[in-house]
């Protein structure tokens, strides 16, 4: 558990963020400053050291040159001179008294060995960090050559203070970042939430606040609207077709029980029995018929029928259902034509294209002028989609009525009086979708023009493999 927990990601916040800003900072600061702290140590101190020995050797060949009281007249030339940044100079004889140099003695604490020294020594007056380099000369003279580091050590102080002075803004700007975000970011939050809450509470025309920006929380919030738009019309949708299946279903078991309970009570002949008998099985094949279009309505919204897809010659399918229903059309004395183009083909299921087109077919014979016609036209566009066109010369639909007759159980004020529950076009609406259709509903004036609109599978024409 130890080790999952571990394991597991850090928990995003903004005060995470505002640490990993500032860490992040701190480390570019640092990546800043190491390459000057080994410049300084390399150039400065290592460069100032390198000067003290060569410094070093030539007052050694001086001497060896013009002895002791030469080395000592250029000791006390370079002293004279007081020039700024010069070195700290002592000449002395065996027993360490001073012969020339600006130290008024030998320092103390300075060991007596040769070689290189760091220590602090009073120098005008005052005491000041020292490199120090003891050479022995010939004669048990003793040379002492050195420079002041003071100086150097108070840039370095001024580079230490401006780094941890930008650290300090650093994390002074991360700390009151973090808490800005945090704050803009619970204005937001406290606005979906109360959205949330309203919408828990039943009120669904609640929306998050938007100010028309381009920022991604204004974009989070149109994204956020808009599904709450697409839930609300879903919701209502529900609510509607529960209606509608409540209002539809009442009907038929009204009758029903009615039915069934006259019998009881009047105990009729057989002969009325058996009629309000197959009255009854009517109803309840209506109640079927209802629940029957409600169940493949939901297995066409789930798609589950695209993993049968197969190619189907639509020009024969269509050819095929008006020849079906020819006998309906002339019982009624309608002309029922149709008119196609061969060599089209469709990737879908047949049985669901069969019914869809089916379904049109019946509504233009439903609402078609008694003597009137229908027309079935089956062409290509110029954009090479599928067009399968169902006139009639019916009453047509209203525009207002268009946009609704395909909900499920909607149903105009021109079929109030006649039989259907409403799941016709909603299910030629939901076929279409299902094969990256469309269902298109315009005038015919008169009547209406039903147009399903596929992308059709490019599959050459039978005049073209010839």
């Amino acid at each position: 558990m130890i080790k999952a927990r571990l394991m597991a990601s850090p928990r995003f916040s903004v005060y995470t963020l505002a640490f990993g800003y500032v860490v992040l900072s701190i480390c570019v600061l640092a990546i800043f400053a190491l390459p000057l702290l080994y410049a300084w140590h390399e150039l400065i101190e290592k460069g100032g050291v390198e000067m003290l020995q060569e410094d070093t050797q030539r007052m050694t060949a001086t001497f060896e040159e013009e002895g002791a009281s030469g080395l000592a007249t250029l000791i006390d030339r370079r002293v004279g001179a007081r020039l700024e940044g010069e070195k700290i100079l002592l000449l002395t004889d065996s027993s360490f008294a001073k012969i020339s140099g600006n130290l008024p003695q030998w320092p103390q604490g300075l060991s007596t060995a040769v070689g290189e020294s760091r220590i602090s020594i009073r120098l005008d007056r005052q005491n000041v960090g020292a490199i120090l380099i003891h050479s022995e000369l010939p004669g048990g003279y003793h040379l002492l050559v050195g420079r002041a580091i003071n100086r150097y050590n108070q840039l370095k102080t001024y580079f230490y203070f401006g780094l941890i002075a930008a650290a300090a803004v650093v994390l002074m700007v991360g700390v009151l970042g973090g808490w800005l975000i945090r704050r803009a970011l619970l204005r937001e939050v406290s606005g979906i939430r109360r959205t949330a809450s309203a919408i828990v509470e039943g009120d669904l025309s609640h929306r998050l606040p938007t100010r028309g920006r381009t920022d991604e929380l204004d974009l989070l919030a149109q994204t956020v609207n808009r599904m709450l738009d697409q839930i609300e019309h879903l919701i209502h949708g529900v609510r509607n077709v529960s209606n509608a299946i409540a209002h539809d279903l009442r009907t038929p078991l009204s009758e029903l029980r009615f039915r069934l309970e006259a019998l009881v009570v009047t105990q009729p002949p057989p002969e009325v029995t058996h009629a309000e008998i197959g009255h009854a099985v009517a109803d309840v094949d209506r109640v079927i018929q209802i629940f029957n279009a409600l169940l493949r309505l939901a297995e066409i919204d789930t798609g589950a029928r695209r993993s049968g897809f197969v190619p189907v010659d639509v020009c024969t399918a269509t050819e095929d259902i008006v020849e079906f229903y020819q006998p309906v059309a002339e019982l009624k004395g309608i002309r029922l034509s149709a008119r196609t183009v061969g060599g089209i083909e469709l990737s879908g299921d047949p049985f669901l294209l069969t019914q869809a087109v089916g379904n049109l077919i019946e509504n233009a014979l439903k609402y078609a002028q008694k003597d009137g016609m229908v027309e079935v036209t089956l062409l290509r566009d110029r954009d090479l989609s599928v067009m399968l066109t169902v006139a009639d010369d019916g009453p047509g639909i209203p525009d207002d009525e268009k946009p609704k007759v395909s909900r499920r159980f909607y149903r105009g004020d021109a079929s109030r009086g006649t039989p259907g529950v409403g799941l016709g076009l909603s299910l030629v609406l939901a076929v279409a979708e299902l094969h990256g259709g469309s269902l298109e509903l315009t005038d015919n004036a008169p009547g209406l023009r039903a147009t399903l609109r596929f992308a059709a599978t490019q599959a050459a024409a039978r005049e073209e493999r010839a």
